[in-house]
């Protein structure tokens, strides 16, 4: 098989067959496909788009690339949370340890930038000395511990993706709903994570800047999730205006330590536990299964509020 053919297919807007989708995606990741021709696949890609079976065998090859992660029995259940991102999007920060207070644990395995806007990974080390880097058994300890960790993903964890997430940055193809989708997917499901929370963004601080390309991503991401036997649900959240009103990595990270101490912009705090109340119903705790819950003063209460 010829990487060139396969850019010929999806250009020429044919569809992808599984053993062409299984060979360049590792083969890219072994380094026989060249950057130049992952870049012009995912530019054909971005052009002619991907069908539901495409896009659920790129993901799986995706997952395949590397290992799929077990933390074991950490004594909680485990429930992520991913967002699309967007201007002052700080919410995993305050999020994590939420609901990790209601009870779940939370393996937040995140990203650096990708466009115009810092990833999680990027606010946290303008913190000194934060280390971005754990492994398999430093997360484990640390979900068992105190039932929340934000790290990198480990290098083994769809090491395709991590080669192709780098190329989208500089090629002009991030906004591709299939490679997006599969690439949060095949993270979250090889990460192990019994349910999964997509915070999906739209308008003009977001990569969707249509409520419509915002649910058409969304009900990917879903669809991606229930075949491969995760629990997950989404929200559409409005990003015409910046979260907060922190944005650049280290005040994102000051407001939202304003926010875990019960202070914070309105819209953070709203947004935070919205979403924490439906990792948690993911998770199955509800007011009477709950272990503990400890919000700040001014913060709605988890789980009901």
């Amino acid at each position: 098989m010829h990487a060139v053919e396969v850019i010929h297919n999806k250009r020429d807007g044919a569809r992808l067959t599984d053993s062409q989708i299984d060979w360049v995606v590792a083969a890219y990741t072994r380094g026989e496909v060249a950057d130049e021709q992952m870049a012009a696949l995912a530019m054909a890609i971005l052009l002619n788009g991907m069908d539901a079976g495409e896009i659920a065998h790129w993901t799986q090859a995706m997952i395949d690339s590397g290992e799929v992660l077990s933390f074991g029995d950490v004594g909680r259940p485990l429930v992520d949370k991913h967002s699309t991102g967007g201007v002052g999007d700080k919410i995993t920060l305050p999020l994590a340890p939420l609901v990790a207070a209601c009870g779940a644990a939370v393996p937040q395995l995140s990203g650096r930038g990708l466009g115009h806007t810092g990833g999680t990974l990027d606010k946290l080390e303008s913190i000194p000395g934060w280390r971005a880097s754990l492994s398999d058994e430093e997360i484990a300890a640390q979900l068992a511990d105190v039932g929340a960790v934000i790290c990198a993903t480990t290098p083994t964890l769809a090491p395709a993706d991590r080669k192709l997430y780098a190329l989208r940055d500089v090629t002009g193809t991030v906004e591709s709903i299939p490679l997006i989708a599969s690439s949060i997917m095949s993270k979250k499901i090889a990460e192990g994570t019994g349910g999964l929370v997509l915070d999906v963004k739209f308008g003009s601080g977001a990569f969707m800047k249509t409520p419509e390309r915002a649910r058409q991503l969304a009900e990917t991401m879903v669809a991606i999730g229930t075949a491969h036997g995760l629990a997950t649900t989404a929200l559409l959240t409005d990003m015409s205006v910046p979260l907060g009103r922190a944005v650049g990595n280290a005040l994102e990270v000051a407001e939202s330590v304003e926010v875990l101490r019960g202070g914070g912009p309105s819209d953070v705090v709203e947004l935070t536990v919205a979403l924490a109340r439906e990792m948690l119903a993911l998770a199955g705790i509800t007011d009477a299964t709950r272990r503990r819950c400890s919000p700040p003063a001014r913060r709605t209460r988890c789980g009901s509020g």
